[in-house]
């Protein structure tokens, strides 16, 4: 009796705390969302630095201001690295081209990582051994979603010989966010720059110049650290002119296990549940938690159709901070001549960039409208809000697109198919809602076999499938 009243509370402060942040959201946002028109958005300002380029989109266009969310995109030279900063907002991160590694760093955790290995003369003194101490650190690739929690200092390095591209998504709308309807970066080094590109001050509140350190006084930050004033001085950043993102002549020396193949492939087979007991999230604490996870390996699909493409998720199932950020996000590739079947999510806004190809997109209102109806190709961004229906057909090419959703298990109800709404109903309601005949309500009803991504009536070759997966 007692387990049971005890699991009937612990339901109903859950239900609670979930109507909680939802009215929050819905206080933040009231009034944000009257939207008689979706446009696909691109960046609206570029801001350069040493080592790289960070390209922003406008965060007061209307259609942001009604998700409550920003997104940025960073490109990082080879041996670049993103200065550590933190945001007010939780944050998550795709990596749609390249590879490195990144650090997390929360204040009490341990310094996992640690060396007393001799390094090279000069550095402290001939022959002398220094060691290092640092929090863990992670390795990404191409296809990862990086979960950062807000207030959680961060950094990022290009390990790789290619560009690394970071498209990052902020959501200004949790109740992580207490300041207003606006993500700020914190810095916590070096003097990041305004951009040189844009007409209008767009998103500059993340990359104005200076670094925490810089409001101090030096007198009290020599005495803060223990270190002289001249030390002191460089930690507020004021004369260096590299901007955010910098380059390391020499690489990056941090402390770290090796990292094979062997390893990756072995962490492929654990997300799969192929290898290893699967973990439920509750023996992870704020330090150990698993912050990574790979959308873009096509055996990881949630849904799979070998003659149109595939979706894959990550939730607070698969990745279980994504319950505390209460963020998720998806993965969508549609081969040519492909549909994704009409649909909309119940529980949150969907922010959706196109990583390649293109695709034709409609969406529509509660009033029956289209509210966007046009082609949106690689580097688009749209913006689908709560309950709005959508569809997507991939024509002359194959489309592929990420998607961050506002809430950690977001929940699609589609229009056809055979999980449908439609295909929900009995025939005789689908009859006489339409005015059509039992026939063509049988029809209408179970045409449609699949579940989500469907062939359309188009041809299309296998060798063009293949290529586009």
């Amino acid at each position: 009796m007692g387990s049971s009243s005890w699991l009937s509370f612990s339901l109903s402060l859950l239900l609670v705390l979930h109507g909680t942040f939802a009215q929050q959201r819905y206080q933040q946002q009231q009034g944000q969302c009257q939207l008689n028109r979706l446009n696909p958005q691109e960046p609206t300002i570029r801001i350069q630095a040493e080592a790289g380029v960070t390209e922003v989109w406008d965060p007061n266009n209307q259609q942001f201001q009604c998700a409550g969310v920003s997104l940025i995109r960073h490109v990082i030279q080879s041996r670049g690295m993103l200065l550590p900063s933190y945001l007010s907002t939780p944050l998550l991160a795709y990596v749609e081209r390249g590879r490195g590694i990144f650090g997390i760093m929360n204040s009490g955790c341990p310094e996992t990582f640690q060396s007393s290995q001799q390094f090279q003369r000069g550095e402290r003194g001939e022959g002398s051994r220094f060691q290092d101490r640092h929090q863990k650190i992670g390795q990404f690739r191409q296809g990862d979603i990086i979960a950062f929690p807000a207030g959680a200092a961060h950094w990022a390095y290009n390990e790789g010989n290619e560009e690394l591209v970071l498209v990052c998504f902020e959501d200004s709308g949790n109740s992580a966010n207490q300041l207003d309807q606006t993500s700020r970066r914190f810095f916590i080094a070096g003097n990041p720059q305004q951009g040189q590109q844009g007409s209008r001050s767009l998103g500059r509140e993340q990359f104005q110049s200076g670094n925490v350190f810089s409001g101090f006084e030096v007198e009290l930050l020599a005495e803060a650290f223990g270190v002289d004033r001249e030390t002191a001085r460089k930690l507020q950043g004021q004369e260096d002119q590299r901007g955010h993102i910098v380059n390391i002549e020499q690489g990056l020396r941090v402390v770290r296990p090796p990292f094979s193949q062997e390893q990756e492939e072995r962490e492929e087979r654990q997300e799969q549940g192929q290898y290893g007991p699967r973990m439920n999230g509750i023996e992870e604490t704020i330090c150990s938690a698993k912050v990574r996870q790979n959308i873009d390996n096509p055996a990881r699909a949630d849904i799979y159709n070998p003659h149109a493409g595939r979706f894959t998720t990550v939730n607070s199932f698969t990745l279980p901070i994504l319950s505390f950020l209460r963020l998720s996000a998806a993965r969508g590739v549609l081969y040519r001549n492909s549909i994704m079947a009409p649909h909309w999510v119940t529980n949150a806004h969907s922010v959706i960039y196109i990583t390649k190809g293109e695709a034709r997109m409609q969406i529509v209102d509660h009033r029956g409208q289209a509210v966007l109806d046009d082609r949106v190709r690689q580097g688009q961004v749209v913006i689908v809000p709560q309950n709005y229906a959508v569809v997507k057909h991939a024509e002359n090419e194959a489309c592929e697109w990420v998607e961050f959703n506002t809430n950690d298990n977001a929940m699609i109800n589609t229009l056809s198919g055979r999980t449908s709404a439609i295909r929900g109903l009995p025939l005789d309601v689908i009859a006489n809602s339409y005015q059509i005949s039992r026939d063509e309500a049988r029809r209408l009803k179970f045409n449609r076999e699949e579940t989500l991504i469907f062939r359309s009536s188009g041809r299309s070759h296998s060798s063009e499938r293949v290529a586009a997966a």
